[in-house]
């Protein structure tokens, strides 16, 4: 099992939705402490440097994305953002 850390700028844009979506963000981002590996609507994303990123896709809307420290048995919350903030984002690159 892996323990949750969400940065600071995840938390506080998790604040600001509204408290449905904050119950449905949470719940998801929590079952990644039992497998936060890719499969169903996770996703490793191509990086080429190090850690390795991962995106998990949240009911249409939203995009976390998040770093696994295996050593640690620990998940890190990088980023929460609306799916087409994502977009936007990967087409940058």
């Amino acid at each position: 099992m892996f323990n949750i850390l969400i940065e600071k700028r995840a938390e506080k844009f998790l604040k600001k939705l509204p408290i449905k979506s904050r119950r449905i963000i949470v719940e998801k981002i929590l079952e990644l402490k039992n497998n936060p590996f890719p499969g169903e609507n996770k996703e490793k994303i191509f990086c080429p440097k190090p850690p390795e990123v991962y995106r998990l896709h949240i009911s249409r809307s939203y995009t976390v994305f998040y770093i696994i420290n295996i050593d640690d048995h620990l998940v890190k919350i990088e980023k929460i953002i609306t799916i087409e903030g994502a977009h936007k984002d990967y087409s940058r690159r």
